[in-house]
């Protein structure tokens, strides 16, 4: 990312962050350039994410989703209670006789399946929260560079309470009759 190009965000990040424009983070100079222009620095992360997702990073969340279920586990557990119970009560005629090989061969096929789409959605979810870390400390940041500036506005006015006090105070003794 190019260099702040305002002059008042480069006189933002000498005066505030005590550095050079050059020498600041891109997300260091996104947040001073929003400082500048008294602009907001939030956004909503899961929009923007949602917005650049394409069709199989929606899936393989989906799919995710339904899979860590509970809705999952109940017909899950019902279909294989009913696999193995069918099987058991036609004994002779069983499609899948007692070690219910091709029952393993379909969970095993699950597996192979589901595994793979668990890992692309949790690395699309470390990838959001690094998104949003990246977003909270822009957030942060630019918290801490409005109050560096209410301190230094602070700052400026007790000095100048200060010396109007001091003013008055020397105009007092001044005017006061000496003995």
């Amino acid at each position: 990312m190019k260099p702040p190009n305002t002059e008042a965000a480069q006189l933002l990040a000498k005066r505030l962050l005590d550095t050079g424009t050059k020498e600041m983070t891109a997300h260091e100079q996104r947040v001073i350039e929003r400082v500048a222009k008294r602009a907001a620095v939030s956004r909503d992360i899961n929009a923007e994410y949602d917005q650049s997702s394409k069709f199989g990073g929606r899936l393989a969340d989906g799919v995710a989703n339904f899979g860590g279920s509970w809705t999952f586990l109940i017909i899950f557990g019902t279909l294989i209670m009913a696999w193995v119970g069918l099987n058991t009560a036609m004994l002779a005629q069983a499609f899948d006789p007692f070690p219910y090989i091709l029952l393993n061969l379909f969970l095993s096929l699950l597996a192979s399946i589901q595994a793979p789409v668990i890992l692309m959605s949790q690395n699309r979810q470390a990838a959001k929260d690094r998104l949003a870390a990246a977003h909270d400390y822009e957030v942060n940041l630019k918290a801490e560079i409005e109050i560096m500036a209410l301190h230094e506005k602070l700052d400026e006015i007790r000095a100048k309470d200060l010396t109007e006090l001091l003013k008055h105070v020397v105009s007092v003794k001044d005017s006061s009759p000496k003995k």
